[in-house]
């Protein structure tokens, strides 16, 4: 069988014989192979909390996940059987020692006086990285939390919400009046105002409600130094009309918070309860305590009571003396006001209903109803209000339930601060209302913040099982407990780097940045492998020449080995992260929608690639030299591992 791989390695006019090839190929095979295979696990693993999140935010980051999960199956696919290949047909001609390479000569040049500058001064590089750690743990601690970074989708959604009982002529003149004070602003390009519901089932609107939408502009447009926030407060300023309780959202956000939550701002406090009167008090109550509280905006309690109905009861003592009945006089009304179907018509496939009714000015006022005639068949036609009392009386303009209850919200949206912080402050002002709530009366609190809630609970039970499972795929990776250690604990210091960019950027915790996190804590947890390995090789090389004895292996030479092992591999590292970084840097420029959620996932991967290099190339070299020292001195020979079994 071997005969034959040489005659496909042999080419003519090549000095590399098919026997130093084949040699080359199996020792590279077995030496990276199984890194391949185990390094491809470990990543895999690392996203298992993204593949484990639903709602909106597994729907969002689940693609991402499976996408680099098949690509790096792939990858070690043709990594084992492809590339060697690959190798035996290009590789031609003398093979250059590696410290022959201009590149890598110049980088072992740069990194090897550094690494023995802090194999030297190791307790003082230690004492510096820990330092470091326990400063990104305090910043860690000051940065802010939301569910999901703010989405610019480019336009602007106006929910004003009036009295329960505005007139369909006043929303109207309210509507025209906004959209033209909207218009006037130089930014925006089209406004589209929209009061009541629209002619679906799907859509539970009252006339109450407007929505508006705004589109805006190229932002190369815009006034110098204007932003979408100081747009949305110079709409809001020119808003302030009496009666009306000013809302700003985005289109495709709103529908999704409204889907999944029935919230239709950043934030809702639901109200149980058996009483629509004790449920309104009580969303009252909690409106005024939450009143300027910093981040809290468009606070809004959704009236429960207040709307105006039209109550026409027959005169029971009267109808019998006009030869009337109940049926007669509600026929008359349903006929007039409600509308009567006459027939239906057909066109095509589709059938419709031919309905006739009172025109509008005999039935839009309280009078006009008054005067609606009934016929009788001894008097002929007499007034409604003959037969019948035609009065307004007071009810709930809607009635919401949920989980077989009545409930209330209070609506606000968060801006200006971050979601978590401004939650928990709210929170903290209604703990003492909540706890004298009365009997069988309750709040929750919904609208991004129980998305936020839900994912942080599945991202906490997952991401110890994670470690758990990359600790073991380790441990069979070495057969050590301390080389799967000292592999871990490059984890930590990865993400130094991550919470330094994320917190110099501004930018809030959120299931975005998790998820950069998550795949920042698989890289880091690779590269810290490959250099395992390659130190673990030194160390075999060394055992050969020298024997296993601390009587014939000294601390200079031990010293001399790791610095070989660290130094003369330095460019398939290096390679390793320049490849994940130069991929990355790109995305910090990038601009435009969608890059909203793409910067909260890179900022933590490029400052965490960066520091968990430095780490990786300067203090696992140290951590690796105190362990096997500790092995001499302790056992009295070092513990070898080799990974190519």
């Amino acid at each position: 069988m071997k005969n034959k791989i040489k005659n496909i390695f042999k080419k003519e006019n090549d000095p590399l014989s098919p026997e130093d090839k084949l040699k080359l190929i199996e020792s590279s095979s077995k030496l990276v192979g199984p890194g391949v295979f185990y390094s491809t696990i470990i990543v895999i693993t690392s996203f298992l909390p993204v593949f484990l999140l639903t709602g909106m935010e597994g729907k969002l980051f689940g693609p991402l996940a499976w996408t680099k999960s098949f690509i790096l199956i792939v990858d070690a696919f043709l990594a084992i059987t492809l590339t060697p290949v690959l190798i035996s047909f290009l590789l031609k001609g003398k093979l250059r020692p590696e410290d022959k390479n201009p590149i890598n000569k110049k980088l072992e040049s740069i990194y090897t006086p550094i690494l023995v500058f802090c194999l030297k001064w190791r307790k003082t590089v230690l004492g510096i990285n820990i330092i470091a750690l326990l400063i990104g743990v305090l910043m860690f601690t000051r940065l802010g939390s939301e569910f999901m970074p703010p989405l610019d989708e480019g336009s602007v959604l106006f929910m004003p919400v009036t009295l329960p009982d505005v007139s369909n002529s006043e929303v109207k003149r309210i509507l025209q009046v906004q959209d033209k004070l909207i218009k006037s602003i130089p930014e925006v390009a089209h406004v589209l105002g929209k009061a009541g519901r629209a002619n679906t089932a799907t859509d539970n609107s009252p006339i109450s409600m407007v929505e508006t939408i705004i589109l805006l502009k190229p932002q190369a447009e815009w006034r110098e130094d204007k932003t979408k926030n100081d747009i949305i407060t110079e709409i809001n300023n020119k808003l302030q009309i009496p009666g009306v309780t000013n809302g700003f959202t985005q289109p495709i956000i709103n529908r999704i918070n409204m889907l999944s939550t029935g919230i239709r701002t950043d934030v809702g406090i639901k109200i149980y309860g058996a009483s629509l009167d004790t449920i309104n008090v009580l969303a009252q109550k909690i409106k005024k305590t939450l009143e300027g509280t910093s981040g809290v905006k468009d606070l809004y309690a959704e009236p429960i009571t207040g709307g105006k109905y039209i109550d026409i009861e027959a005169k029971r003592d009267v109808i019998g003396r006009y030869g009337l009945t109940i049926d007669d006089i509600n026929n008359v009304v349903e006929a007039s006001i409600g509308g009567m179907k006459l027939t239906t018509t057909i066109e095509g496939r589709q059938r419709f209903s031919v309905n006739a009714r009172y025109a509008q000015e005999y039935r839009n006022s309280l009078e006009a109803l008054k005067k609606l005639q009934v016929q009788t068949m001894q008097f002929g036609p007499i007034p409604l209000e003959t037969v019948a009392d035609v009065k307004i009386s007071d009810g709930p303009p809607m009635i919401n339930s949920e989980n077989a209850m009545l409930r209330g919200t209070v609506l606000f949206n968060v801006r200006e601060r971050d979601l978590g912080s401004t939650v928990k402050e709210a929170q903290k002002k209604l703990n003492a209302m909540i706890t004298i709530m009365p009997k069988g009366y309750y709040v929750e609190w919904s609208g991004q913040w129980e998305n936020q809630i839900r994912a942080n609970k599945t991202l906490s039970l997952i991401l110890p099982i994670v470690v758990v499972i990359i600790f073991l795929v380790l441990y069979f990776t070495y057969h050590s407990m301390k080389e799967a250690l000292i592999t871990m604990i490059t984890v930590p210091f990865a993400l130094i780097g991550g919470i330094f960019m994320v917190y110099f950027y501004g930018i809030n915790l959120s299931v975005a940045v998790a998820v950069g996190f998550i795949a920042l804590f698989g890289m880091a947890i690779e590269t810290a492998m490959l250099m395992t390995i390659y130190l673990n090789e030194s160390m075999n090389k060394m055992v050969e020449k020298y024997g296993n004895s601390k009587e014939t292996i000294t601390e200079e030479i031990l010293k001399q080995y790791i610095i070989d092992g660290s130094a003369k591999r330095l460019r398939p590292k290096l390679m390793t992260v320049s490849v994940s970084l130069f991929g990355l840097i790109p995305i910090l420029w990038a601009t435009g929608t969608g890059s909203d959620i793409m910067l909260p996932i890179t900022v933590p991967l490029i400052g965490g690639t960066i520091t968990s290099t430095i780490y990786v190339l300067l203090v696992t070299p140290i951590v690796f030299e105190m362990v096997k020292l500790r092995e001499l001195r302790t056992k009295g020979k070092i513990d070898l591992i080799d990974v190519k079994e």
